[in-house]
């Protein structure tokens, strides 16, 4: 009996032996992934920044001394309750700020290493480059599906057919509208449904040179199953694409965001990774906001 008790005691010796190795080898394949992530994610470089940007509409001021980075191929959601100047600071962004009568703008924003601002910067060429969808689709509602996608190539002086074909096919396709148009492009874009009108306007927002796509408040107008669409578009957008978006929404802003910024009475509160942000806020009124004390 000793021989086979020592025998059996051995065999039970490997086992956990090997149990142990296998345990190690997992944990340090984890870390390796880990730090592989970490370092995916830390080479994310800077897209744009925000340096002490001020805004007023008047004499009222509606953002004061912002300071905040965009990192490319990120969505960063900037989240705070209504009139917190959520929708001024995206508008900050490719300059649709000054558009509107006796506004006024201070400090800068950077778009890679130079300066939207800079007297030499055609707004025109910033805007190209840093599109926008709208809280509430706005499609040309009289110009075609396909019309509406390319207006801005022959905006800008495309006028050949080939190439106007690719970039509206590859424009809707990228917004995940192809497959429910393709076979009616010349209907009026007015007719499509609330969600699909939203995804043409990406579609028309992407078919430019677009780098950075803001997004004020794009499902706030949408039903749920159109809202999980957009939200689902904008996880595959982030894979070509930098992406700001305004929300109300807390869930959203959790889902689809790597970063979030918290607004209040026009002043940057808080801005950090959103899981952080949203299990363990730095900031009191972060965290009173997050919880539904006040908002």
């Amino acid at each position: 009996m000793g021989p086979m008790i020592d025998e059996v005691a051995e065999k039970d010796k490997k086992k956990e032996k090997k149990k142990v190795e296998n345990q190690e080898h997992r944990a340090e394949a984890r870390k390796i992934e880990v730090a592989h992530q970490d370092k995916e994610e830390g080479q994310h470089p800077l897209k744009m920044k925000a340096e002490g940007v001020c805004a007023w509409f008047g004499t009222k001021q509606a953002l004061y001394d912002v300071n905040m980075p965009i990192y490319e191929k990120e969505v960063t959601a900037i989240i705070g309750p209504s009139g917190c100047g959520k929708s001024t600071l995206i508008r900050c962004f490719n300059r649709m700020h000054e558009t509107v009568p006796g506004s006024r703008f201070a400090g800068d924003i950077f778009l890679e290493k130079e300066s939207i601002f800079d007297p030499r910067m055609d707004p025109v060429v910033v805007r190209r480059r840093v599109g926008m969808v709208f809280q509430k689709p706005t499609p040309f509602p009289t110009l075609s599906i396909y019309d509406n996608v390319a207006i801005g190539l022959r905006l800008n002086g495309t006028r050949d057919k080939k190439v106007l074909d690719e970039v509206v096919e590859k424009s809707l396709r990228k917004a995940a509208l192809w497959e429910e148009v393709k076979d009616s492009l010349q209907k009026a874009g007015g007719a499509l449904s609330g969600g699909q009108q939203q995804r043409l306007c990406i579609a028309r927002a992407l078919a430019i040179e677009l780098e950075v796509l803001l997004m004020d408040e794009p499902c706030s107008a949408l039903d749920p199953i159109s809202t999980t669409k957009i939200e689902e578009l904008i996880h595959e957008l982030r894979q070509n694409y930098t992406i700001i978006i305004v929300t109300h929404n807390m869930q959203q802003a959790a889902r689809v965001s790597q970063k979030t910024v918290f607004l209040l009475n026009g002043k940057l509160i808080e801005y950090d990774a959103t899981e952080k942000m949203f299990t363990n806020p730095e900031n009191k009124l972060t965290e009173d906001y997050i919880t539904g004390r006040f908002g």
